[in-house]
């Protein structure tokens, strides 16, 4: 596969709006059948299969550590090598005004030794740890599995080694934007974390849904019903997004057993990429 001029990173944040504008395509009649055929593939089994990790200050491990961070420094131990890419192209696509475009996502094993320089850094793993807490203090939801797309956008033979941490932003992760356009094939390939369950207090629901649960939900797990506000958990997947915004506190996060979940997410992922 050729490397990457270094020019690469600038062309990809020009041309990202594609992605979104390929999956709403899905959707159009009769045109629709063609882009899905083209994104399917691409999109699940064992090319795409990621999970939300909630940055919920509940969610916390028997030893206090929050869960993002407890599966992220789990994994970044575990990693055999690690870099950062140099820019989110999401982010500047959008010209993102709250989060930081530069040094944003994680790429973990043997594969990122395959990254040119002017793509990624590399990171010891106490620099990694240090990244992700920064990243996820700043309020990013991390986005971890494997993606076989990033093999394909940053010039990385494919040979299962190459493991994606993304720390997305409500504003302008791609995933975050179209996933309510996906296929279900595709939308299956984002995976709930294990025993999560969101509830919403109807008492303390004000109804306002300007704050992003029934119209910010990246899946529209949400909808307003007979004067109620109504989580559809089929289709959560997870991101603990509406948590973090209800201004009133009327959504709740849980996980019932926080080491199931953990362990679930560490064996999925390691069955799908060597990142060791």
């Amino acid at each position: 596969m050729p490397k990457r001029p270094k020019w690469w990173l600038t062309f990809l944040a020009k041309v990202w709006p594609i992605t979104r504008a390929s999956a709403i395509a899905t959707q159009l009649p009769i045109i629709g059948k063609v882009f899905t055929a083209m994104v399917i593939p691409m999109f699940s089994g064992k090319n795409f299969n990621v999970s939300y990790i909630p940055i919920n200050e509940e969610l916390k491990s028997p030893e206090s550590l929050h869960l993002p961070l407890m599966v992220l420094e789990e994994l970044i131990r575990r990693s055999a090598h690690r870099v950062t890419i140099k820019r989110c192209h999401c982010r500047e696509s959008n010209a993102c005004k709250y989060y930081p475009i530069e040094n944003a996502c994680l790429h973990l094993g043997q594969g990122t030794m395959e990254h040119v320089p002017w793509i990624a850094d590399a990171l010891s793993v106490e620099e990694a740890i240090a990244h992700a807490r920064r990243m996820v203090g700043l309020g990013l939801t991390p986005m971890i599995g494997r993606v076989r797309m990033d093999n394909i956008l940053y010039g990385v033979p494919d040979r299962g080694k190459l493991l994606t941490v993304c720390f997305c932003c409500h504003c302008c992760c791609t995933v975050m934007s179209s996933a309510k356009y996906f296929p279900d094939k595709a939308m299956d390939s984002i995976v709930r974390i294990k025993g999560m369950k969101i509830t919403v207090d109807s008492q303390k629901c004000k109804d306002c849904r300007t704050f992003n649960c029934v119209d910010g939900c990246m899946v529209k797990a949400y909808t307003y019903e007979n004067g109620r506000i109504v989580h559809n958990a089929h289709r959560c997947k997870g991101c603990g997004w509406c948590v973090a915004v209800c201004p009133h506190k009327a959504v709740a996060i849980e996980v019932a057993d926080i080491n199931a979940a953990v362990d679930e997410i560490l064996g999925r992922i390691g069955s799908l990429v060597n990142y060791s």
